[in-house]
């Protein structure tokens, strides 16, 4: 019942605004004596883990600094081989991708031409797989990479700003094909495609990439598309971008790229954990 009179109420916010207000309170210096107290406050209240920051709390001069803060050297070992997972966060949903469908919640299916904005990319993941990762206030907020490869392009989709906690994911129809995201296509040594999806939020200031400066909750409302030529190297577990409070990455592996396989639903991963396969080398592609 709560989390329906959120959505009610939110309904009739200006719910950018909203998220571009809470972005600039977070960007406002905290005097130094008030910095770790302020953390430890927050750290406390939402069950963050200051003590896996890279620096101490009082070097963090913002509540932005903290909440989108590295971790110390060795916190998280990316596994050898395979897919990882981007984020430390929730498994919100996973499954094959059938008739350009993924499922959102129990009941709720959506599609993934819509999620992505383009039909002819979504159809090159007909037969693969998904995997929807939820980040909360408490989790590590920095997004990396899920697989060895290049980045070939980058797509900002305007879009709405609903939360995407579990009363949202389960009440607001088509909710993360429908909030403002940025689709990254990650094209895999070994072939294949990965799209790697940072959908903005409600109270999320935005969503920023390392290698661009394209973000979400942009005051220029329309669709942006970047190509990349030459494509942009890139490492499984190096940063790629990072979310500016919480919100939900969603992954999807084309079928010669190889097999997501992450936890059960409600599982919690952390960023460098295997999730998935890739075919080995020499290895024909599947389907």
């Amino acid at each position: 019942m709560l989390g329906r009179l959120l959505i009610l109420g939110l309904s009739v916010l200006p719910r950018h605004s909203l998220s571009r207000a809470a972005g600039w309170l977070a960007t406002r210096p905290i005097p130094v004596p008030l910095r770790a107290p302020v953390h430890r406050s927050y750290s406390r209240v939402f069950g963050a883990r200051p003590e896996e920051a890279e620096l101490s709390l009082d070097e963090y001069p913002t509540l932005n600094a903290f909440f989108t803060r590295s971790l110390r050297a060795g916190c998280r070992p990316v596994a050898a081989g395979g897919i990882v997972s981007p984020v430390d966060g929730t498994v919100g949903a996973s499954g094959v991708v059938e008739s350009d469908t993924l499922v959102q919640a129990k009941g709720r299916d959506y599609s993934l031409a819509a999620l992505l904005g383009d039909r002819a990319l979504a159809e090159r993941f007909d037969g693969g797989t998904y995997a929807t990762l939820y980040l909360s206030p408490k989790d590590y907020h920095r997004i990396h990479v899920p697989l060895t490869g290049a980045v070939t392009a980058a797509t900002y989709v305007p879009g709405d700003l609903w939360p995407v906690n579990a009363a949202a994911v389960a009440g607001v129809a088509d909710l993360f094909a429908v909030n403002e995201r940025i689709v990254i296509e990650l094209h895999g040594e070994r072939g294949g495609l990965l799209a790697v999806v940072p959908v903005g939020a409600t109270m999320v200031g935005m969503t920023r990439l390392v290698f661009d400066d394209l973000h979400t909750n942009a005051r220029r409302r329309e669709v942006q598309r970047r190509r990349y030529e030459p494509p942009v190297p890139v490492e499984a577990g190096a940063e790629l971008g990072h979310f500016e409070f919480g919100s939900t990455v969603v992954l999807v592996c084309s079928p010669d790229a190889g097999s997501l396989e992450p936890p059960a639903t409600g599982a919690s991963v952390r960023m460098g954990e295997r999730i998935g396969s890739t075919p080995a080398p020499g290895e024909p592609a599947a389907g």
